[in-house]
């Protein structure tokens, strides 16, 4: 979130800056109903000056008088909730200022590919995709799971399913032991307050899974990701400097109503309503996020080094990132059955945008500022399978395990 003042102060700038992230911001449309809002806060605050002035007369007279102030200053609250109400929707939805180091464009196709990793294999048989591994003995289910849920949801059975639990137990023991992340185990429901702190609502309500309550007039949500949850651990937070950084891990089930993502990957585990992820967060000293992304990137290639899957690196174009981030680097693997990357990990900085949402400060030499916060996945458990089994199958169908991974699966060689 954007503070007004800087907003009131240079419009045109963060026009320009909004117009990079495929936002068209009317001035006018703004101007008009702050004015308006200003105005009402003005003449509320004189009425209420006038107000206390007559209270400390005794005259019998001032009581009316009195009286009908205190109703004016009600019809002009009641109307300034309503402006104040517009403001809020206006900034609740303004998107965050790309870094200086973005790349501009509209979408993926001004993204800047940084490097690539890991020398893709050749096999001497036709590939198999994972649907088509998974098939024998319903390892991979995906009609049972209709059964049970609908489209865009998954069974694992026997060695799969345990391959899912490796997965996870492996990245976690990375980011913990060798990246010193604290690891959290924290509520897969969340209220309005923390989804909207990390940027989920209002923008993207369409996208959550909201769970009804009887008689509760407080909105919760099943959690689209582990970042609300971590970066909100320190909402409502005044942090010493000394206390930064601080990172956190988590391996969660996310919950995603993939709104807008109609005929995309209707086939195999790319793309579900339901799906692991191991998620790092990062809260630090603003001057210090740019470098802590970069970190971030590291600790999430390693998980992908360690198993010998190929990927490569993209920085995100301004058009092209989340809503609360100020720059981003996916990571993409190469899925031998598509011929072709996909995305398996985005790590983004989000500068003080979403500190701003959630009231969390540290105290510096100069007062109080805002810290920043920074996210990414380290990685996405069902994509990471994905990778896995296609990159590591042999020509009989088996999939051999990667020989870090060995330990986490009962040393076995081959599934």
């Amino acid at each position: 979130m954007h503070n007004l003042k800087d907003l009131r102060k240079n419009l045109e700038t963060f026009k320009k800056k909004f117009k990079d992230r495929n936002l068209d911001f009317n001035i006018d449309d703004f101007n008009n109903v702050d004015k308006n809002n200003r105005e009402l806060i003005n003449k509320k605050e004189l009425l209420e000056q006038e107000k206390r002035q007559l209270s400390k007369s005794n005259e019998k007279s001032n009581f009316e008088k009195s009286k009908n102030i205190s109703d004016q200053i009600d019809k002009l609250l009641s109307e300034q909730k309503k402006t104040q109400k517009k403001i809020d929707q206006i900034l609740f939805n303004l998107p965050n200022i790309a870094n200086k180091d973005v790349p501009i464009g509209k979408d993926e196709r001004q993204n800047k590919l940084i490097k690539k990793v890991g020398k893709l294999k050749d096999f001497s048989f036709k590939i198999k995709s994972h649907i088509e591994l998974g098939s024998k003995g319903k390892a991979i289910d995906f009609d049972t799971s209709i059964k049970l849920s609908g489209s865009r949801f998954v069974v694992l059975r026997d060695k799969f399913a345990m391959l899912e639990r490796a997965l996870i137990n492996f990245m976690l023991d990375t980011h913990v032991n060798e990246f010193k992340y604290t690891e959290i185990s924290a509520p897969l429901i969340v209220n309005e307050d923390v989804m909207f702190g990390t940027g989920q609502l209002p923008k993207f309500e369409d996208d959550q899974f909201e769970i009804k309550f009887d008689n509760s007039e407080e909105r919760k949500f099943l959690i689209p990701t582990a970042e609300v949850v971590l970066t909100n651990l320190v909402r409502q937070s005044n942090l010493n400097a000394n206390e930064l950084p601080q990172r956190f891990v988590a391996a969660t089930p996310c919950f995603r109503k993939e709104a807008g993502s109609y005929g995309k990957d209707t086939k195999g585990m790319m793309r579900q309503h339901q799906f692991y992820k191991v998620e790092l967060v990062s809260i630090v000293e603003p001057k210090n996020c740019i470098t802590e992304l970069d970190r971030m990137l590291n600790c999430a290639e390693e998980i992908l080094k360690k198993l010998e899957i190929p990927y490569q690196v993209i920085l995100l174009s301004s058009g092209d990132m989340g809503f609360s981030a100020e720059k981003t680097f996916d990571i993409e693997t190469w899925i031998p059955s598509e011929k072709k990357y996909r995305e398996i990990s985005s790590c983004s900085s989000c500068g003080s945008f979403q500190a701003r949402r959630m009231g969390t400060k540290y105290k510096t030499s100069n007062g109080n500022e805002y810290v920043g916060t920074l996210n990414g996945s380290g990685l996405a458990v069902g994509r990471l399978m994905i990778a896995l089994l296609e990159n590591n199958q042999n020509e009989d169908g088996s999939i051999s395990i990667p020989t870090i991974l060995k330990k986490y699966m009962n040393n076995l060689d081959k599934i």
